[in-house]
């Protein structure tokens, strides 16, 4: 089914989305319209345009390919399922997400993947081809999140206070050096080869998608970030409490 987003109010959308029959569904001319795809399951999305925020927001097992840019909070807490982003994507992408998966093929905003958590069998993945702003993962509680720092001439993929309270999961950084503001309470190595094989599922689903080559992105160094379990802080925060 074609759905015409033109002039369309986010609800009317949305009803109409919701509404569709069959799985597939193809919007067009999408111009700011907010929740779209909101805790939607069974069906798969094609949307060209730029959509409001939140799309894909409680996502709960349904696929979004979006051929354009995206504003803030994509997938936001979303359950399940896969947002494909061909553009960039705003501020607080993947927030609290606690399953499925999220590609971008550009550029994020700031606080991208903060809060994001594992819950009982679902871990929740962020790839990033672009760069990415400040707080990266702050408060990350779980999942993998990818920047892969691909068209950019910065060094380090990331702005500042990457992982910023971070205590779970982990951050993979395609980089020549880790941030100058890297925290004494995260661990970092260069990945190892066990590290690369971890990611490398990921690695081609965004090749694929996006047309990227998998020997060029693998041929440069990789950071492995994690939270730092013995740090002095949460030894005295254990101490204390």
């Amino acid at each position: 089914m074609m759905i015409d987003a033109k002039n369309l109010h986010f609800k009317a959308l949305n009803e109409r989305i919701n509404e569709a029959a069959g799985e597939q569904v193809v919007v067009r001319n999408c111009c700011g319209q907010r929740y779209i795809a909101s805790g939607l399951s069974g069906k798969r999305l094609e949307l060209y345009g730029t959509p409001g925020n939140a799309l894909g927001a409680y996502l709960d097992g349904s696929t979004i390919l979006l051929h354009g840019n995206a504003q803030e909070a994509v997938g936001d807490t979303m359950n399940a399922g896969e947002i494909y982003i061909d553009g960039m994507a705003g501020d607080a992408t993947g927030y609290a997400m606690r399953g499925g998966s999220i590609f971008i093929h550009g550029n994020v905003g700031y606080r991208a993947g903060i809060h994001m958590k594992e819950y009982q069998d679902k871990k929740p993945l962020l790839v990033v081809g672009g760069v990415a702003g400040s707080f990266l993962g702050e408060y990350q509680a779980g999942g993998t999140i990818i920047v892969l720092g691909l068209h950019a001439a910065e060094r380090v993929p990331v702005g500042n206070f990457c992982g910023t309270g971070m205590h779970g999961g982990v951050i993979y950084l395609r980089a020549e050096s880790l941030p100058v503001d890297f925290s004494e309470r995260l661990l970092s190595k260069k990945a190892e080869q066990a590290d690369l094989e971890a990611i490398m599922p990921a690695l081609r689903r965004f090749c694929s998608l996006f047309h990227e080559d998998l020997e060029a992105i693998t041929a440069r160094n990789f950071y492995v970030i994690r939270p730092n379990t013995n740090n002095p802080y949460k030894q005295l925060y254990a101490a204390e409490s």
